[in-house]
C-alpha cells in the first residue's frame, strides 16, 4: 500500500512535465508555422493592407497630387451620391456582371463535362479552350479591337460579305457593351471550366454507374449529381467571377475607353478616369474604396448564404 501511495505521489510528481513538454511542442509548431506565413503576410502587408489604408485616407482627402491635400471628410463621398456618370457606371457594372458570370460559369460546367468525357483530342481542344488565359488583357483588347473594328473589322466584313448590315461596334451603346461582354466571357470560360474540371474529377465513378442502373438519364445524372456535388467549385467561382467583373479594366480601356458616350464607363474606369486623367486624387479613392466595400460585401453574403446552406444540409 506505501508503494502503491509513492507510485501514485511520484507519478503526479512528473505529470507537469509532459504538458509543459506538450506546450513547448504546440509553441513550435506555432512558431513554424508563423515564420511560413510571415514572407506572404509581410508581401501582404506592404502591397495590399497599406494601399488600402493610403486610398482610405485619401478618400477623405482633396488631392491632385500636387502640393498638400485639404482634409474634407465626406464630401467625395457626398458627390457620389448627385454624380450621374458614377450610377451610370455603376449601372454598366451590374449590367456587365449580369451578363458575364452566369455565362460563364455554365458555360465553364458544360465544357467541363464534355472534357471530362471519353472525347476524341480532348487535350488539344482543352488547350485552346485554356489559351486566351495565358494572353494579358491588354493583348486580348488589342485583337478584339481588330475583330469588332467598325469599318473594317473581320466580324462586319463578314457581315457585308453574306448580305447583311454592319454593326456600330464603336458608335452605339449597346454593341460596344455585348463586344466587351462577348471579350470578357471568351477569356474567362477557360478558367471556370478548368475550376469545374477538377471538381469533377473527384466525384467518384460509381456515383454515375449506380445512377444509370437506376435508370437516371444524362440530365438527370447532371442535375441530381454533377451539379450538387461540385458546389464548392461553383461558391469560389461565383465570388471569383463577381470580383472580377467589379474589377474589369484593361479590356474595356483598350477596347472602348468607356465610350461612347460613357455606355461602357465602369466603376474601375470612372476611378482611374478621376484618379489619373482628371487628377481628382481624392474623388478617384472614393470610388476605388466603394468598389472594395461592394466585394467585400457580396463576398460575406456568400460565405454566410453558404456555411447556413451546409448546416441545413
Amino acid at each position: 500500500m506505501t508503494a502503491l501511495t509513492a507510485r501514485g505521489r511520484g507519478s503526479a510528481a512528473l505529470s507537469p512535465r509532459p504538458r509543459a513538454a506538450r506546450r513547448a511542442a504546440r509553441l513550435r509548431e506555432s512558431l513554424v508555422g508563423w515564420g511560413f506565413l510571415a514572407p506572404n503576410l509581410a508581401l501582404m502587408a506592404i502591397f495590399l493592407f497599406l494601399p488600402i489604408l493610403w486610398a482610405l485616407q485619401l478618400s477623405f482627402q482633396d488631392s491632385q497630387g500636387f502640393g498638400s491635400p485639404e482634409w474634407v471628410g465626406l464630401k467625395n463621398y457626398a458627390r457620389l451620391i448627385g454624380d450621374p456618370v458614377f450610377w451610370q457606371s455603376f449601372g454598366n457594372t451590374i449590367v456587365f456582371t449580369i451578363l458575364t458570370v452566369p455565362i460563364t460559369m455554365v458555360g465553364g460546367l458544360g465544357l467541363a463535362v464534355l472534357m471530362n468525357s471519353v472525347l476524341p483530342a480532348r487535350g488539344v481542344f482543352r488547350t485552346l479552350i485554356v489559351l486566351p488565359m495565358v494572353i494579358s488583357g491588354v493583348a486580348s483588347g488589342m485583337i478584339a479591337t481588330i475583330i469588332f473594328y467598325q469599318s473594317n473589322g473581320i466580324i462586319n466584313k463578314v457581315l457585308s460579305a453574306v448580305g447583311l448590315n454592319p454593326v456600330a461596334w464603336q458608335s452605339e451603346g449597346w454593341p460596344a457593351l455585348i463586344s466587351v461582354v462577348i471579350v470578357a466571357i471568351w477569356l474567362r470560360i477557360g478558367f471556370n471550366m478548368i475550376i469545374y474540371l477538377a471538381g469533377l474529377q473527384g466525384i467518384e465513378p460509381e456515383l454515375y454507374e449506380a445512377a444509370r442502373i437506376d435508370g437516371a438519364g444524362r440530365w438527370q445524372q447532371l442535375r441530381s449529381i454533377t451539379v450538387p456535388l461540385v458546389g464548392p467549385s461553383t461558391f469560389f467561382l461565383l465570388i471569383m467571377n463577381v470580383i472580377a467583373s467589379f474589377q474589369v479594366f484593361d479590356l474595356i480601356f483598350v477596347m472602348t475607353g468607356g465610350g461612347p458616350g460613357n455606355s461602357t464607363s465602369v466603376l474601375v474606369t470612372y476611378a482611374y478616369r478621376n484618379g489619373f486623367q482628371i487628377r481628382e486624387q481624392g474623388y478617384g479613392a472614393a470610388i476605388g474604396i466603394v468598389i472594395l466595400v461592394i466585394t467585400l460585401l457580396f463576398t460575406l453574403v456568400q460565405w454566410r448564404t453558404s456555411r447556413m446552406r451546409d448546416q441545413v444540409g
